[in-house]
């Protein structure tokens, strides 16, 4: 079995459990020591054998994926492997090998920055979507045309902008694009290695984007938060409002509780 496991955004207690109990399984791991720290590894066994991809190719993971056909193997990604991990590949080998393959969900880097920062992305009345994207770059020819940033800009979500920091001022520019809901004002934060010892969070604006994104020094495991919902303030939700009613709880006067007597 080829086990595909998110290891969670860095902190080594950010792995699911099912994602330990693989990792504590497996007979061979191949992860990428700079992307998953070190003290993940932890999770596994002493004898395990112990590939780092920072320098193989996809060639090179397949390789040890053919030499260890009777073997419990882990491709430890950081985050969630569903999110920018290059996975469907590598599903695309097993099938047509005939290898019996699964993945376990990990903790993104949205989740662990979200909680860095101190905010819900979803604000009743300010944002109700959450976009995660990235820049072209030298990978331009992987970008569909229509998904660019101005593009979601434009609609003014809440905008997770991964794999960018290399490109600060090409960011800012996208994001103040004609048409665009955002302003030289709206929040903005830059959260480098989320949950990791050295996490550095960078509360902004997009006016000020550049400069913040120089300051913490850092060109790779950059995630930027743009939106209004990053102010934090906004409509009540109403799931919880005593006027909302729904399959498990009935209308009631403000002030008035709902639950049962003790």
């Amino acid at each position: 079995m080829i086990s595909f496991v998110g290891a969670g955004p860095g902190a080594p207690d950010l792995i699911t459990l099912r994602g330990r109990d693989r990792l504590a399984a497996a007979d061979v791991v191949i992860w990428a020591s700079s992307l998953v720290p070190e003290a993940v590894l932890a999770h596994a066994r002493p004898d395990a054998a112990v590939h780092d991809s920072k320098t193989m190719t996809l060639e090179d993971v397949l390789a040890v994926y053919a030499a260890n056909a009777d073997a419990a193997v882990v491709r430890l990604h950081s985050g969630d492997p569903s999110i920018y991990g290059a996975i469907q590949e590598q599903i695309d080998w097993c099938v047509a090998q005939g290898r019996d393959f699964e993945i376990v969900p990990g903790v993104s880097s949205l989740g662990a920055a979200a909680a860095a920062v101190g905010r819900e992305l979803t604000i009743p009345g300010v944002a109700q979507s959450v976009v995660l994207t990235r820049l072209a770059g030298r990978t331009a020819a992987s970008m569909p045309r229509r998904e660019h940033v101005a593009a979601f800009a434009a609609a003014g979500p809440t905008l997770a902008v991964f794999l960018s920091a290399a490109r600060p001022v090409e960011l800012q520019r996208e994001l103040l694009a004609a048409g665009s809901a955002y302003e030289p004002a709206t929040p903005a934060a830059v959260v480098v290695r989320a949950t990791w010892p050295d996490e550095q969070v960078v509360l902004t604006t997009v006016g000020a984007l550049p400069e913040a994104i120089a300051s913490t020094g850092a060109r790779t495991t950059v995630l930027v938060l743009v939106g209004p919902a990053l102010e934090g303030a906004g409509a009540r939700s109403r799931l919880y409002s005593p006027s909302f009613a729904h399959a498990h709880r009935r209308r009631s006067a403000p002030g008035t509780t709902t639950g049962r007597p003790a």
